[in-house]
């Protein structure tokens, strides 16, 4: 394979982020009638963050349902009408909500296929704020994709710009499997070129955002525009590197990652998950499995800091990946290697 740089999508039409998920909401609603978003305050109040703006208007309250708080309740309710032929989209206003529902996500939906021995799928999308979304203290700053992804039976895709949160959604509600679609509150009021016209974006297939000979860096998420950010600085300094967004998690490109790696020799994997057991440490653990002679340096994570997501504005900064972060990264391993 031959990595590419990613285009810009081709239109001049820029739309917000949160935006981009009402549009494959609303579009996939129209074409299937099996499908219905519930979570907390969708409807009456159009959602927490304005996502679901004007859907209960078109839609009415049996497809844009606002449930109570009881994300256990109405996840298992999600999951037994995907089970009966019902396309579900569950709204956590944070996935740091979902943990009181593990049970049901975990054991139910997503070992229903296998332990059903191919009888019951389970076509649903959980959806919802993932990561720090600034102050809000530890108990709901949680970045779950390292949790969850270790559990086999599911998908997992984090956008990064609102481009991707539409065609990874569209993606995802069509989806036979159940799928974990991680946003980020931060993200929502971004705005990025989004086409009118159809489209998906294919799970499991990474986006060169930028090209570069000196070192590759890995990201997904929110991070991969402070990855952008640092290719861009670093190029005027004469060090250029690949940025892979890596989009999805379960499944993982793995095979554009080492095709970097054979052009620069270095890796830098950015996450915003804790480091212990993190998606950082499981792509580099399989860098090192497939590709290990091809690197000319240790391969470097940068993740938060292995604490508690602090309340304080200034300390939360420092705790999550950064730019400067980033930056030290790259150019110690460039300089040493």
């Amino acid at each position: 394979m031959t990595l590419t740089l990613e285009p810009p999508p081709s239109t001049d039409r820029k739309i917000a982020f949160r935006e981009a998920l009402r549009e494959a909401m609303s579009e996939e609603m129209r074409k299937d009638q099996r499908i219905f978003l519930m979570g907390e305050e969708v409807a009456q109040y159009n959602g927490a963050y304005k996502i679901s703006q004007g859907m209960l208007d078109e839609f009415g309250p049996k497809r844009i349902i606002d449930a109570p708080i009881s994300e256990n309740g109405f996840a298992g309710l999600g999951i037994g009408a995907a089970m009966y032929g019902l396309k579900p989209i569950i709204e956590f206003m944070s996935w740091s909500f979902s943990l009181v529902a593990a049970d049901q996500i975990l054991n139910n939906a997503a070992k229903m296929l296998y332990m059903s021995g191919g009888q019951w799928g389970c076509p649903i999308v959980f959806r919802g704020n993932d990561g720090a979304g600034g102050q809000l203290g530890s108990t709901h700053s949680w970045s779950v994709e390292a949790l969850y992804a270790n559990v086999p039976g599911l998908k997992m895709a984090i956008p990064s710009c609102p481009y991707d949160a539409k065609g990874l959604l569209k993606t995802a509600i069509r989806d036979e499997d159940p799928v974990f679609f991680l946003e980020s509150e931060r993200m929502l009021g971004d705005t990025g070129l989004v086409p009118e016209e159809e489209y998906t974006i294919p799970f499991g297939q990474a986006a060169l955002r930028r090209e570069g000979e000196d070192c590759t860096i890995v990201s997904f998420g929110r991070p991969v525009n402070f990855c952008i950010e640092t290719a861009d600085e670093l190029a005027a300094e004469g060090i250029t590197c690949d940025v892979l967004d890596m989009r999805t998690i379960r499944p993982l490109d793995v095979d554009s990652i080492i095709e970097s790696i054979k052009k620069t020799g270095r890796i830098v994997v950015v996450d915003q998950s804790w480091p212990f057991a993190g998606i950082a440490s499981e792509v580099i653990t399989q860098v090192c499995e497939r590709c290990f002679d091809y690197l000319d340096h240790q391969p470097v994570r940068v993740t938060s800091d292995d604490v508690p997501t602090p309340y304080a504005k200034p300390l939360e900064q420092v705790f999550l990946p950064h730019k400067g972060k980033i930056v030290g990264a790259v150019k110690r391993i460039v300089g040493e290697g």
